[in-house]
């Protein structure tokens, strides 16, 4: 696949906020420009990454799940999800979904596994959960519980294809005691607002920004985990928070079928 480097890209501009080498100058070029309007994107970057390691731990750990559903993958970067599932239990299985030819392109490091677990990459778009569905049940049993991962990705889907539906279709054949993870920007900040509204000029997105009363409702029908859906800084953090640090404008939950 030929790659155009002379354009910025969302996923690869991603991964330069996250201290990554997977870009180019005009990825670079890009993200600094993003974040001279809104210098808080790097901070929010890190701390979603830091949420999925969470997140990945208490699933794979206390949760006892072993089976991961990854929607969204984006460039393979440090602690990818299978990476820190099966450092706690080698024998989960993750399945990486995303339908970015950039992506697909890097998709053999996110194949690698524990000789117990196993790993695979499914090329589909997750508004077409039936058919991610369907293609999971070979790598996946779903007789058992199944964690799915939608880290930055619900805001790439527009309000008129209906992500809620799109959640729930995925969720429903599920078994009891699977989990939704989700974690996404909030559009509670004008300066983020404005940043976003750029992001979309610049790197030709679709990004929706929604109220954290709007992903909170992802989790209908499941029961929300402690201490419920806060900014990804909030979410059972693993050191104490600086005293005054402002909140990051994205906010996470995990929940789970009963």
């Amino acid at each position: 696949m030929e790659i155009d480097t002379s354009k910025a890209h969302s996923a690869r501009v991603w991964n330069f906020w996250l201290g990554g080498r997977d870009w180019y100058e005009a990825d670079r070029d890009a993200g600094e420009q993003i974040t001279r309007v809104y210098p808080g994107i790097v901070r929010t970057a890190r701390f979603q990454r830091m949420f999925l390691a969470r997140a990945v731990r208490l699933l794979a750990g206390e949760a006892g799940i072993r089976q991961f559903l990854d929607l969204g993958t984006g460039l393979p970067t440090v602690d990818n999800t299978h990476e820190v599932a099966q450092r706690v239990a080698p024998d989960c299985r993750i399945v990486y979904v995303d339908n970015d030819p950039l992506v697909l392109a890097h998709a053999r490091a996110l194949l690698t596994s524990t000789p117990e677990g196993r790993t695979a990459y499914i090329d589909a778009d997750a508004r077409a959960p039936e058919r991610i569905l369907e293609q999971a049940a070979e790598y996946l049993d779903f007789d058992r519980p199944i964690a799915v991962t939608m880290l930055g990705i619900l805001g790439h889907i527009p309000d008129e294809d209906r992500p809620d539906d799109i959640v729930r279709r995925l969720i429903e054949p599920l078994a009891t005691g699977s989990y939704l993870a989700v974690s996404d920007g909030v559009n509670t900040n004008d300066t983020l607002n404005a940043a976003t509204t750029d992001y979309n000029a610049r790197l030709a997105g679709d990004y929706t920004l929604r109220g954290p009363r709007e992903v909170t409702a992802f989790f209908e029908g499941l029961d929300i985990l402690e201490p419920g859906v806060v900014t990804i800084d909030r979410w059972r953090p693993e050191h104490p928070l600086f005293e005054g640090e402002e909140p990051v404008d994205a906010v996470c939950g995990l929940g789970v079928k009963r």
